[in-house]
């Protein structure tokens, strides 16, 4: 597997409902770019998404995979991994983690290492990854305060 690629920011908002909105996968094409469909394949007893197929345009890059997830108990940390190798990946496995600052806003950690089937650069590799978590991160913040303030 490739190095890991970490990258924080702060959310207006407490982690149950960053939680919430990361966790909501039949909408990440609304709030998500790259992401043009989500299909939660399997859940646990417990309703949270185990298995879940996205199909991705970004351009350059298409690919359509199937990440597994696993979740803390407290839901401070989901992470996963992907579930069989696809047209664009041999590897990938990140997380989120959820920190709950204690004056209503949360930190959010997203770390992701991804191997790519196709030959990159290391260093345009790294490059990727920042723009991919840049922009997830970005936007997972807007999606996230905007819903606060719409309720």
């Amino acid at each position: 597997m490739t190095d890991f690629s970490t990258q924080s920011i702060v959310i207006a908002a407490p982690p149950e409902r960053v939680a919430a909105v990361i966790c909501d996968f039949a909408r990440y094409p609304e709030w998500t770019e790259a992401v043009k469909s989500v299909e939660v394949v399997q859940e646990y007893e417990d309703g949270y998404a185990s298995q879940v197929r996205f199909v991705l345009d970004a351009g350059v890059l298409t690919d359509e995979y199937t990440l597994a997830y696993e979740y803390a108990e407290d839901i401070s940390r989901i992470q996963w991994h992907l579930a069989a190798p696809s047209k664009m990946q041999k590897a990938q496995d990140g997380s989120y983690d959820i920190e709950d600052n204690g004056d209503g806003t949360s930190t959010v950690t997203y770390t992701l290492a991804v191997d790519l089937s196709v030959g990159m650069l290391g260093m345009f590799r790294r490059k990727a990854e920042k723009m991919i978590m840049d922009a997830a991160l970005k936007q997972l913040k807007q999606r996230v305060e905007t819903s606060a303030t719409a309720q």
